[in-house]
């Protein structure tokens, strides 16, 4: 009997300690038509909360018809969420809007539990997904600057420090009533802030010279990018073998990852996988991870992958050119790769996604369906951003022959009387550049 006892304790316990804290995710919209897209919005939302941590017990679309500055959502909308939070015994309110530090303590003071909004999630997302040192002093950053202006909610209940006084006994008077803890916090926050900073330079230094090894190397780089979970680990992983940790959960990975990879014409390349872009990407992680996301501006082509399955495949992929035009690459060479049609994804998207990205392949990086095209796209694109030629410089302009060497992949090599002939293969833009010394095969 006491043996049943202590085991229904100890299993009441273990339920206590695994509860799963629930949420109620709000998203508003403007207007009727735009209720489908808000709906789809908390559907993403509902997988960042998941990824994070939170079962969504409750997701509602709200409709704005007048913008509160105070609480965001009108008053007797807010008293109606109020009643559903308290039916259902909800732990989080989680907007998928931004909202001001005020508003949020507002809304807390209102529903009297703690409100979250999509920037708070994604970086509590990447907080736990982070796993190099570059990574986790990112997000650290990241958080830090995100929470710095929200720190009066957290000190509200404190008074003023009283100031002590001095051996002459008049230090109380002449000092005041002394500094709000507040200000005290934004001086710690800014010394964090400066600290990671520092840490991130010294990292970043590293990569930077890793990149620049990479740049001289003379290895083509394709960099993969996308909305996240469109499957680019997956598809690195099924060219090369590279073992990088993949879920489907948002932002599985957050380090760039890089592996070497041969055509079938043996060209080499590296391939390089980026962290996932996603809609209202947080501008302070944007910031934060803008050394992680040069990859891509370093590359010599980028493979812009999609989910073609996703409902929202079109606004995932006009987010990840909107992130691409804030990080300056929107010019790049850009393939797009169409993937998981597996999923048998619906023939009117995938007509408009072509129509809008006409250099497009079809493939589905879980089973290597169209990898050949895939490869025949990848080395026609090289062939397009390089070319081969043969050149005659003369000895006395040694400077060029070592821009040559710099620039360029250098075959052979010959020396006939006071000139160095080249065959070398380059990017156009050099190999115009060389135009005056351009020769017939040798």
């Amino acid at each position: 009997m006491t043996k049943s006892k202590n085991e229904e304790d100890e299993k009441l316990i273990k339920n206590v300690t695994e509860k799963i804290e629930t949420a109620l995710l709000i998203s508003t919209y403007h207007g009727t038509p735009s209720k489908p897209i808000c709906e789809e919005h908390l559907d993403e939302l509902e997988l960042l909360v998941k990824t994070y941590g939170l079962k969504t017990e409750k997701k509602i679309p709200v409709a704005i018809r007048k913008f509160d500055a105070s609480i965001f959502i009108g008053k007797g909308k807010l008293q109606e969420l109020i009643d559903i939070s308290k039916e259902n015994n909800i732990d989080k309110i989680i907007f998928d809007d931004e909202i001001t530090p005020a508003q949020q303590r507002n809304l807390e003071k209102a529903f009297e539990k703690p409100v979250m909004d999509r920037t708070e999630v994604i970086l509590g997302v990447f907080a736990q997904r982070a796993q190099t040192k570059e990574a986790r002093l990112q997000v650290e950053l990241a958080k830090v600057r995100y929470e710095a202006p929200r720190l009066k909610r957290l000190w509200t209940h404190l008074s003023r420090q009283q100031g002590t006084s001095g051996s002459g006994g008049g230090g109380a008077y002449l000092k005041g009533e002394g500094e709000k803890q507040i200000e005290i916090d934004r001086r710690i926050i800014k010394r964090k802030i400066d600290l990671l900073q520092k840490e991130l330079e010294e990292v970043r230094a590293v990569r930077d010279t890793q990149r620049l090894s990479r740049t001289r190397s003379k290895v083509p780089i394709f960099a993969i990018i996308g909305y996240t979970n469109a499957g680019k680990s997956t598809l690195l992983n099924a060219l090369t073998n590279a073992g990088v940790f993949v879920e489907d959960k948002l932002f599985a990975t957050l380090d760039t990852t890089t592996r070497k990879f041969s055509l079938k014409n043996n060209q080499e390349i590296l391939l390089i996988d980026t962290v996932g872009f996603i809609r209202k990407l947080p501008h302070l992680l944007i910031a934060a991870f803008k050394s992680t996301l040069e990859e891509a501006l370093s590359a010599d082509i980028l493979i812009h992958l999609i989910d073609s399955s996703h409902p929202m495949a079109e606004e995932q992929a006009a987010t990840t050119y909107e992130v691409l035009k804030e990080l300056g690459a929107k010019n790049k060479p850009i393939i797009t790769v169409l993937n998981k049609i597996d999923k048998n994804p619906s023939p009117s998207l995938i007509h408009r996604l072509r129509m809008s990205y006409p250099k497009n392949v079809q493939i589905s990086a879980l089973t290597h369906q169209g990898f050949d095209e895939l490869e025949e796209m990848m080395i026609h694109e090289l062939s397009q951003q390089r070319q081969m030629t043969h050149l005659r410089i003369p000895q006395s302009n040694y400077a060029l022959v070592s821009e040559v060497n710099r620039e360029g992949h250098v075959l052979k090599q010959e020396y006939e009387e006071n000139d160095v002939l080249l065959s070398v293969e380059a990017p156009i833009a050099f190999i115009n550049k060389w135009e005056n010394f351009k020769i017939e095969e040798f």
